[in-house]
């Protein structure tokens, strides 16, 4: 399978709901992937399970991860092991009649693959595209990595052959008996917003705020609610 190709296999079937897993919509899936900084990723080690949170970059059809060479799960994942990333936004609150009823609209996916360590060349193209993703417009404001910052991190390609896709933009589905009554019902948008930027305590005086940072603050994450 070429590298920049991955398929929709819906390997988990759900017991519950299954309208709501899109196995088909890669569209939708890349959108949470890039409006996504953070995922959880599990993997089996000495027969236990293990999931651990690491933010990443979406590039192509895959996903790039970054740390420190000391990390024992990531030298664990560079020798190619199987393994499973987990991505969630929440959109809503679903403010139902019933706390039995009320939920959340959600976007969710699981991914499947493995990962290849990026050297050389490669390595830094991956970590130029995980700043512009992470801290978009940084890269002109700073200087380039050094030998030393190189040298301690490793940097993660995490091919995607499988996927599934959850989707939830549901309203409330109140039985008639709760309709009929005084309960407000409806939906609570949850909106991700960059804040007011915090001057580092050792920040020279008359230096002004990055035009980077100026660029995000109060920008929104899209919502699909």
């Amino acid at each position: 399978m070429h590298k920049n190709d991955y398929v929709s296999q819906n390997r988990t079937t759900p017991a519950r709901m299954p309208e709501r897993v899109n196995s088909t919509d890669r569209a939708a899936l890349e959108l949470l992937l890039r409006e996504t900084s953070v995922g959880h990723f599990g993997f089996v080690e000495d027969d236990r399970p293990v999931v651990m949170p690491i933010a990443f970059a979406l590039e192509g059809s895959s996903l790039l991860l970054h740390g420190s060479t000391g990390s024992w799960w990531l030298r664990r994942l560079a020798t190619g092991i199987p393994v499973t990333a987990a991505v969630t936004a929440v959109d809503g609150l679903v403010f139902a009649r019933s706390a039995f009823e009320s939920s959340m609209r959600y976007r969710s996916a699981v991914l499947f693959g493995s990962c290849t360590r990026l050297d050389g060349d490669d390595k830094l193209a991956a970590l130029d595209l995980v700043t512009d993703a992470l801290l978009p417009g940084r890269r002109g404001e700073i200087r380039a990595h050094n030998r030393k910052e190189l040298a301690a991190t490793m940097v993660l390609r995490m091919r995607i052959d499988e996927w599934t896709f959850k989707n939830s933009t549901q309203w409330p589905e109140d039985p008639d008996e709760d309709v009929a009554g005084d309960s407000w019902a409806g939906v609570l948008p949850i909106d991700t917003t960059y804040g007011e930027p915090l001057d580092a305590p050792d920040l020279r005086g008359g230096i002004p705020v990055s035009p980077a940072v100026l660029k995000l603050q109060g920008r929104h994450r899209t919502s699909s609610v």
